[in-house]
C-alpha cells in the first residue's frame, strides 16, 4: 500500500485537468511488463507519470482524465478479477476495486476498451498525450483516432490537437509535496542504513557483490522491494568507471570502494554514494582527494536555497575542485583560467546533481527561456561532486592514479534552505574510519 493518501492523487489529477484547455481529454497508459528471458518478466514497476496520478500498481492499464464529464472525470480501464489468473499471478483490483480502492469515478475492463475508448474521444478537441513514450500505444492511440475519422461523415468529430502531456505533468512532478518528501526521506534513511551496514562488512578477501548483498539485503528487510537502479559497487580502478556495475572483483587492502546504491519506496527513488577505504584507513594520498571532494559537496550544498539557480551548486563544486587540484599538483595554472577552459574535467566530468523524484534521474526542466531554473521549496536534487584520476593517466604521479572518489547526497529545498536527506550515513573521514572500526562479525 502507497504511502501517498488516495485524496493527494486525486489533488494531482484535479490540477492536471485545471491546466487542460476545455474540451479535452488525457490518455496515460500503464507500464508495460517486459520479458526477462523465455515466459519469465522483469519484476513489475508502474509508470512514473501513471503512478503519479493513479497509484495504480497493475500494467494492462489506460487512464482517461476528462474534465468535465457528465459521469465522473477519471476513467480507468483495468484487469477485471479472473480467480484463474490471480491463482497464478496474484490479486487484481478489478473495476470495483479501482472505484473504491483508487478513486475511479469509473471504470472499465481493459478488453473493451477498443469499444469505448474511441465514444470518449470523440467530440473532444484535444488530447493531451505522451506521444513516443509507448510506441504501441502510440499505434492503438492513432487506430482510435483513424475510427472516428472514418465516421466523419456521419456526424463523428475526431480531435483537432493532440497536446504533449508530459509537459504539463512533468513541471506538477518537479515540486514534491510533504508527504512525498516523507516518502523520500524514509527511502533515503533506509538506504543510509544500507550503506552503514556495507562499511562495517567490508574487509580484504571478500568481492564487490558481497557489499553489494549487504545492500540488498537492509533494502529488503526494510520493506524497500527494489534498488532504485544497479548498484554501484566498484572497488580499485573500478571507482573510476561512473557507471559500472559489475560487482565482480575481489576487495584488496590498500583500495577504496565507491558504492552508489539507493533503494526505491513506493516508486520513489534515493541516490546515495559514498567511498571509503577497504581495510578501514585512507592512505594520506587518498584522504588527500577525499577531502577536496568532500569540501566540493559540502560547498555545492550550501547552494541550495530558494532563490539560488540551478547551477551555482555545480559551479560552486567546479571551483572547489579545481582549486583543489592545484593544490595538490594535479592541475597547474590560475583556477579562474583552469575553470574558463574546463581543465578539470578530466577529474571532473559530470555535472553535481540531477533532480531527485519518481524517477533517479527525474523530470523536470534545468532551464527555462535559456536561464538556469531558480530552485524553489519542495524541489529535490542530488548533490555528487567527485574526482577520478584514470589508472592510466601519466599526467599525474603514480600515487595518484587509480583514486576514484565521489561523495553524494540527496537534498531538498525547503523555505529556510535545505534539508539533507541523506544526512544519516557518515561521510568525514574520522567518521568513516572509526565506523569501519566497529566491523561486525
Amino acid at each position: 500500500m502507497t504511502r501517498i493518501p488516495k485524496s493527494e492523487f486525486a489533488r494531482r489529477r484535479k490540477a492536471l485537468m485545471e491546466q487542460m484547455e476545455p474540451n479535452s481529454i488525457a490518455i496515460l497508459p500503464a507500464a508495460p511488463t517486459y520479458i526477462r528471458n523465455r515466459d519469465v518478466e522483469h519484476a513489475y514497476r508502474q509508470d512514473s507519470d501513471f503512478q503519479y496520478l493513479s497509484g495504480f500498481p497493475e500494467p494492462e492499464a489506460v487512464i482517461a482524465l476528462i474534465p468535465g464529464r457528465e459521469h465522473g472525470e477519471y476513467v480507468l480501464f483495468c484487469r477485471e478479477r479472473d480467480p484463474q489468473r490471480e491463482l497464478w499471478d496474484g490479486l487484481r483490483a478489478g473495476q470495483e476495486g479501482a472505484i473504491e480502492r483508487y478513486g475511479a469515478d469509473d471504470a472499465f475492463p481493459i478488453d473493451d476498451i477498443n469499444d469505448i475508448l474511441p465514444g470518449l474521444i470523440e467530440g473532444r478537441s484535444r488530447v493531451y498525450y505522451a506521444i513516443g513514450s509507448n510506441q504501441e500505444f502510440d499505434l492503438q492511440l492513432m487506430d482510435w483516432i483513424n475510427v472516428i475519422r472514418s465516421k466523419a461523415r456521419q456526424g463523428a468529430q475526431p480531435p483537432s490537437e493532440f497536446v504533449a502531456l508530459d509537459h504539463l505533468l512533468h513541471d506538477m512532478r518537479l515540486y514534491k509535496s510533504a508527504n512525498e518528501v516523507k516518502v523520500m526521506r524514509a527511502a533515503a534513511e533506509i538506504s543510509a542504513r544500507a550503506h552503514i551496514r556495507a562499511m562495517q562488512a567490508s574487509r580484504p578477501g571478500l568481492f564487490e557483490y558481497h557489499l553489494e548483498a549487504e545492500l540488498d539485503y537492509e533494502f529488503r528487510r526494510s520493506g524497500a522491494r527494489l534498488a532504485a537502479y544497479s548498484s554501484i559497487v566498484g572497488s580499485g580502478r573500478n571507482a573510476c568507471i561512473l557507471h559500472y556495475t559489475e560487482n565482480d572483483a575481489p576487495l584488496k587492502d590498500g583500495d577504496l570502494v565507491l558504492i552508489d546504491a539507493g533503494c526505491e519506496l513506493d516508486c520513489y527513488a534515493s541516490d546515495i554514494t559514498r567511498t571509503f577505504p577497504v581495510g578501514g584507513r585512507f592512505s594520506p594520498e587518498q584522504k588527500a582527494i577525499y577531502e577536496v571532494v568532500l569540501k566540493a559537496n559540502e560547498e555545492a550544498i550550501r547552494q541550495v536555497a530558494p532563490g539560488r539557480h540551478w547551477n551555482e551548486a555545480h559551479e560552486a563544486s567546479v571551483r572547489v575542485i579545481t582549486e583543489g587540484l592545484v593544490e595538490l599538483g594535479l592541475l597547474k595554472g590560475e583556477v579562474d583560467e583552469l575553470i574558463a577552459s574546463e581543465a578539470y574535467k578530466p577529474f571532473y566530468m559530470h555535472r553535481a546533481g540531477h533532480w531527485l523524484g519518481l524517477d533517479v534521474h527525474d523530470v523536470g526542466d534545468y532551464k527555462i527561456a535559456g536561464e538556469w531554473r531558480v530552485l524553489e521549496p519542495g524541489m529535490v536534487l542530488t548533490i555528487e561532486p567527485g574526482i577520478y584520476i584514470a589508472p592510466n593517466n601519466t599526467d599525474v604521479a603514480k600515487k595518484w592514479r587509480g583514486i576514484g572518489i565521489r561523495i553524494e547526497d540527496d537534498v531538498a529545498v525547503t523555505r529556510q534552505g535545505c534539508e539533507v536527506l541523506t544526512a544519516d550515513v557518515p561521510k568525514r573521514a574520522e567518521q568513516i574510519e572509526a565506523l569501519m572500526a566497529e566491523r561486525r562479525d
